[in-house]
């Protein structure tokens, strides 16, 4: 069976965060999500009918591997529920969780308090401006790049980030599914994420990078995604 890669970007960036990984894996599928920023609650369904149109075109007997970066991560369960066809992976790049059960909160608590901080009436500034730039900067390889991701963003409604998103029950059985973490130079063991997906008995993997490290070195990981999801196949 044919295998197609879905790289799925946080709705909080844009799709240009996997165009250097997308470019290194032939027919890969990369759903844009840029749309939420125009959308009312509930978003959740959104984003799987997102994927789900993405992958229609695809041959029927081709199965996906969904690869999902930072907070799609926590979208994974409804669309593998939605895309109505077969799932040889789950692939999370330095990505959120959703929750083993039940719901998922679209942010962490921690988060969503700094959200509700920054918004801006109903919006949120793009997620680069939470910062100050010498905290973003690092993780782009260049000027430029950093000035085509940041251009890119959403101004996310706030309602996003209190969305609750459903776990529909089983949708992990017979899926194998993977953490990859991009740990900062020097930081060795894992993150929490890591020791929660080792809990769950899923396969993790460390790259030295930062949180936006497909575009720093998008070789690397591209091969690191491949080997994750060749395990997920056999």
């Amino acid at each position: 069976m044919d295998i197609a890669y879905v790289l799925m970007h946080s709705p909080l960036v844009g799709p240009l965060t996997w165009e250097p990984v997308a470019r290194r894996l032939p027919g890969a599928v990369v759903p844009s999500f840029l749309h939420l920023a125009a959308a009312r609650p509930p978003f959740w369904p959104i984003v799987a009918e997102t994927v789900a149109k993405a992958v229609a075109h695809l041959p029927p007997d081709t199965g996906v591997v969904l690869v999902g970066h930072s907070n799609a991560g926590r979208f994974m369960p409804v669309v593998v529920d939605a895309i109505g066809r077969t799932v040889h992976g789950c692939v999370f790049v330095d990505a959120s969780l959703p929750a083993r059960s039940g719901v998922t909160d679209a942010v962490k608590p921690a988060l969503l308090d700094l959200v509700r901080r920054k918004a801006e009436g109903d919006r949120l500034p793009p997620w680069s401006e939470w910062f100050d730039e010498d905290e973003i900067a690092p993780m782009f390889p260049d000027a430029e790049t950093m000035r085509a991701v940041c251009d890119d963003q959403p101004r996310l409604p706030l309602s996003y980030f209190e969305q609750p998103i459903p776990v529909p029950g089983g949708w992990d059985d017979g899926i194998p599914c993977s953490y990859l973490m991009f740990a900062p130079p020097g930081q060795h063991g894992d993150d929490d994420k890591a020791r929660e997906a080792r809990a769950r008995g899923w396969r993790v993997e460390h790259l030295p990078g930062r949180h936006l490290h497909q575009l720093v070195d998008p070789d690397a990981v591209t091969a690191m995604i491949c080997k994750l999801g060749d395990g997920s196949v056999r």
